[in-house]
């Protein structure tokens, strides 16, 4: 099994710690921020960042649906970890500063991919449909920071 990466970035005319506190905030912020690949979304556990267990099934394809269950940790300042109970999936959100009232935000995903065939088309075609959701989900954050 080959390790799968998706990394999607951009820039947000907002400071990183607005931006850190919406990203982490998945009682409030973060179901507006979710595209319609996601369903499903509940906040088990916390819900602000470090300690919080939240629920989403994530749709990729019209036949690949996956059931998350992940903890949210904070490991250093403007980072925010979520890893997959169900699977070998970790998202991580990273907010650095960019300029004057602006922030980078970058989110990279991986996982374990399948073996053979599978595995290769998996590795070549998921990061490209992961990247165009997360993108989704980054503008809809800007959106919501930026007003």
């Amino acid at each position: 099994m080959a390790q799968v990466e998706a990394t999607t970035e951009r820039v947000v005319a907002a400071k990183p710690d607005d931006v850190f506190d919406a990203l982490a905030d998945y009682e409030g912020t973060r179901p507006k921020l979710l595209t319609e690949h996601f369903s499903e979304y509940e906040v088990r556990e916390g819900g602000d960042g470090e300690g919080t267990l939240v629920h989403w099934k994530l749709q990729a394809t019209s036949k690949r649906i996956r059931d998350c269950l992940l903890d949210v940790t904070e490991p250093t300042d403007g980072e925010l970890v979520e890893k997959d109970r169900n699977s070998s999936m970790v998202t991580t959100w990273r907010v650095t500063p960019a300029g004057e009232n602006r922030s980078r935000v970058v989110v990279t995903t991986v996982w374990n991919g399948a073996g053979g065939i599978g595995g290769f088309f998996e590795k070549t075609f998921a990061p490209k449909g992961l990247g165009r959701i997360y993108d989704a989900v980054l503008a809809k954050l800007a959106a919501e920071v930026e007003k």
